[in-house]
């Protein structure tokens, strides 16, 4: 569905994507990770024609280069710095919107009333963004994303600084467009969403795919040994071990106060390849 070949861009002397090969398939929940200032961002921007490469291509398979405004029409953004405007209701904004995308008369009132149901909002329609909370307002900014009822969708930290029941209903919102067939690009650090969500996934970092695969197979590729962590005398030891079971059947229990296993996950995948050092 979406295709990037040897996508590079540069700010300067800054590098933000090098030589980008992705291919995510149709139907598919792709998710995108990557530290701060891995380039994940400027890749969205760059496979929805808001940025020119400097060198290699973007394709929506089957109808062309998003640089064309046709072919745009068939992409939602949901990005993560707020697309909507507060001095509207939500109403007006996806009405508006709407009419940017070409929808007009029965149509457009149709899918504003569906994308108000969609992310729960038809008890406030009709008031203004300024008064809602900021998980409603990360619901509107989903639901224009697809008030035009896109086949790709490219969402990018769509939970950011929401609270925990705002980022389930956005998971369930995102899951119901999945199962409706839309292709889905999932940007995050959130390693539990990817982890949740996402049918494969692809680590970026300095603007390089570090590693794409599933969540299973990147951790047992990624991942490294589990740890067991045994407490003996007052003291712990973090003992690395392919088989923690048999490992604690051969220490036996003696002087054994308790243990716990560490198993390699995600989180420790992106540790892993990206490295330890904090990005601000």
């Amino acid at each position: 569905m979406l295709r990037l070949t040897g996508l590079r861009k540069t700010y300067g002397r800054i590098v933000a994507v090098d030589g980008l090969d992705l291919e995510v398939c149709a139907g598919e929940m792709f998710g995108l990770l990557g530290p701060n200032g891995a380039g994940k961002s400027t890749t969205v921007s760059l496979a929805i024609g808001l940025l020119e490469p400097d060198a290699g291509r973007v394709e929506i398979v089957g109808f062309g280069s998003p640089a064309d405004p046709a072919v745009r029409a068939r992409i939602g953004v949901a990005p993560q710095a707020l697309a909507i405007y507060d001095d509207l209701s939500a109403e007006e904004n996806l009405a508006f919107f709407g009419r940017l995308q070409g929808l007009t008369g029965r149509a457009l009132v149709e899918r504003v009333r569906w994308a108000l149901d969609f992310v729960g909002l038809v008890p406030r329609a009709r008031d203004r963004v300024s008064t809602y909370s900021g998980g409603m307002k990360r619901r509107l900014n989903l639901a224009v994303a697809v008030i035009h009822d896109p086949p790709l969708l490219l969402l990018d930290e769509p939970t950011v600084g929401v609270d925990p029941q705002s980022r389930n209903a956005i998971f369930e919102n995102i899951l119901a467009l999945k199962r409706q067939g839309r292709t889905i690009v999932y940007t995050t650090h959130y390693m539990e969403e990817a982890e949740r969500l996402c049918d494969r996934v692809g680590i970026l970092d300095q603007g390089k795919l570090l590693a794409l695969d599933t969540v299973p197979r990147l951790v047992a590729s990624h991942g490294g040994k589990s740890v067991l962590i045994v407490a003996r005398d007052g003291e712990e030891d973090r003992i690395e071990a392919d088989d923690p079971v048999a490992e604690l059947a051969r220490l036996g229990p003696a002087n054994l106060r308790g243990f716990r296993m560490e198993r390699p996950d995600l989180e420790k995948v992106f540790l892993n390849l990206t490295g330890r050092h904090l990005r601000d």
